[in-house]
């Protein structure tokens, strides 16, 4: 099946070999080895809350200071995605976080940007289908609101270098309102960036409410809105789709298993949705296993994946390349009919 992921996370997908040699070089390895490193980098099957969770980024954050990692982390990955079968990814990450060094705001999305673009290439060239990516710049919920704003205006300078969206992410509990960062998303939003923000990995469903005052196109995650049916409604009625990562949100505690996740229900509501993996290496996923998980724990149907799927391409921010977009429909359309299994519904 080819598949479109929307909601994945840079500095949470390094691969374990490479941020131990990336450590090495770098002398803050602290003397562990492959295992070792493979556990840093990765969150226990449940944690106590998000903040928790978020503990798993420490270490990649501290590798990528400098534009040679970024290059090769964001290539990297690129190449992961492709083995998935995936033909189109939206991958994001917070610039901010990677100016420790000798990078500025600029500096880091151009390191991203060009270990993307080699990695595209390389798909190409390695006998892979291919798989086109796109960049979604995340905002940090606890940055000065100054920040966000100037990191919104640097990821519009990089629309033609494939950054199409703006993201609010980080710590919900200790900073729980969006609108904090208004400027920053209005600016982003006059430079023709898709709208996202993370929501609901703490507060329920008044937090995945309170994201809508930013007007999003798209929240991650949100699953929470299962409990409100108003906020189902509105969300059907505004067309705001939830970009879903259910063993993520099992890892972080909003939920007890997979088996309670509510993306089977928001789902036959008619609330718009997507499936991701949120971040490959903290939650040791793959997309084909997040794919089956949906079906065999979740109860998803073959069409009801297939639908998700689709709805992915549609409400990706490729209004720049609407070309690419409709490409993108007819070749997984017409794999859908080959298939003889997935209709195109």
């Amino acid at each position: 099946m080819p598949k479109a992921e929307l909601h994945l996370h840079l500095d949470g997908s390094l691969r374990p070999t490479t941020a131990l040699e990336l450590a090495r070089q770098r002398g803050i390895d602290d003397g562990m080895d492959l295992t070792q490193m493979a556990a840093r980098l990765q969150a226990p099957a449940q944690v106590a809350d998000q903040a928790q969770l978020l503990d798993a980024f420490e270490m990649p954050i501290r590798l990528m200071q400098d534009a040679a990692a970024i290059e090769r982390i964001a290539h990297e990955l690129v190449l992961d995605v492709a083995s998935d079968g995936t033909r189109y990814a939206e991958i994001r990450w917070a610039p901010a976080l990677h100016v420790a060094g000798e990078l500025d705001l600029a500096g880091s999305i151009a390191a991203v940007a060009a270990g993307v673009e080699s990695g595209v290439a390389a798909a190409r060239t390695d006998g892979e289908t291919g798989v086109e990516v796109r960049l979604v710049c995340c905002a940090m919920r606890s940055h000065p609101p100054q920040l966000n704003l100037a990191v919104a205006l640097e990821a519009a300078a990089f629309v033609g270098r494939g950054v199409v969206g703006f993201d609010l992410a980080g710590r919900e509990a200790e900073y729980p309102d969006p609108a904090v960062h208004r400027d920053a998303f209005e600016a982003a939003r006059a430079a023709g960036l898709g709208i996202t923000l993370h929501a609901g990995e703490w507060g329920g469903a008044a937090q995945v409410r309170r994201a809508l005052e930013i007007d999003p196109s798209r929240i991650a995650h949100g699953a929470p809105a299962a409990d409100d049916p108003a906020l189902i409604a509105d969300l059907i009625a505004r067309g705001v789709t939830l970009d879903l990562c259910p063993t993520s949100n099992v890892q972080a505690a909003i939920y007890p298993s997979l088996a309670d996740h509510p993306l089977a229900r928001l789902l036959r509501a008619g609330v718009p949705l997507t499936l991701s993996t949120d971040d490959r290496t903290v939650s040791e996923l793959t997309l084909v296993r997040e794919y089956e998980n949906a079906v065999g724990v979740l109860g998803v149907t073959l069409a009801e994946l297939w639908a998700m799927n689709m709805h992915a391409l549609n409400v990706a921010f490729l209004h720049h390349d609407e070309p690419l977009r409709a490409r993108l429909v007819a070749e997984f359309e017409a794999a859908g009919r080959a298939s003889g299994t997935i209709g195109t519904g």
